[in-house]
C-alpha cells in the first residue's frame, strides 16, 4: 500500500535526496531551478511524499518563491521524482495534484513549474509567453508553466527569486 504524506523532514529528508541522486543523477543541481531553492527553504506541509513500507517512493516538493518587481508570493512546485521501481503508474501526478491542493487550502495564489506540458498539462498547468518570466540562469521556456490555486496567476510575471 502506497500512503501519500506531507513531508517530515526529520524522517524523510535523508532518502528524498537520495531518491533526487537515484532519478536525476548529480546533474540535477546545476539546472537553473536549483538557484530558486538554494538558501530557500522548502514547504513541508505542503510537499507531498508517497511511501512504501517505510521507503520514500516519490515526492513532490513546494518552495515559495516570490515573482516580479511587486514580490508576488507564489509557490515553485519540484522537482517531482519517483522511484524508477513505480514510474508508469501515474504516482508523479497524484503526489504533485495532492500537493497543489495542500498548496490551494493553505491559500497560495499560483504555482509555477518547470517540466513536461504533456504531463503536467494534466493538472491544469498551463505555458507561459517565452519573456513572461525571467530566472537566476538560462531556462528552456516551453517547459515553464504556471496553474491557478487560490488566486489568479495572470498578475505573476517578472524575475522568480526564492523568498
Amino acid at each position: 500500500m502506497i500512503e501519500i504524506v506531507p513531508e517530515t523532514p526529520a524522517q524523510h529528508a535523508d532518502a528524498i535526496e537520495a531518491l533526487y541522486d537515484r532519478t536525476f543523477g548529480p546533474g540535477h543541481f546545476a539546472k537553473t531551478a536549483e538557484r530558486l531553492r538554494e538558501g530557500n527553504a522548502s514547504l513541508p506541509d505542503l510537499t507531498r511524499v508517497a511511501v512504501q513500507d517505510g521507503r520514500v517512493i516519490g515526492v513532490c516538493r513546494i518552495w515559495p518563491i516570490f515573482v516580479g518587481a511587486a514580490r508576488v508570493p507564489a509557490v515553485f512546485v519540484g522537482p517531482v521524482a519517483v522511484d524508477p521501481d513505480f514510474q508508469g503508474q501515474r504516482l508523479g501526478l497524484t503526489i504533485t495534484g495532492e500537493a497543489l491542493e495542500a498548496a490551494t487550502k493553505a491559500g497560495w495564489g499560483a504555482a509555477v513549474i518547470i517540466g513536461s506540458p504533456r504531463y503536467f498539462g494534466e493538472l491544469g498547468f498551463v505555458g507561459v509567453a517565452p519573456d513572461r518570466f525571467r530566472f537566476p540562469g538560462p531556462q528552456d521556456m516551453h517547459r515553464v508553466m504556471v496553474r491557478a490555486l487560490a488566486g489568479d496567476p495572470d498578475q505573476l510575471a517578472g524575475p522568480l527569486r526564492a523568498i
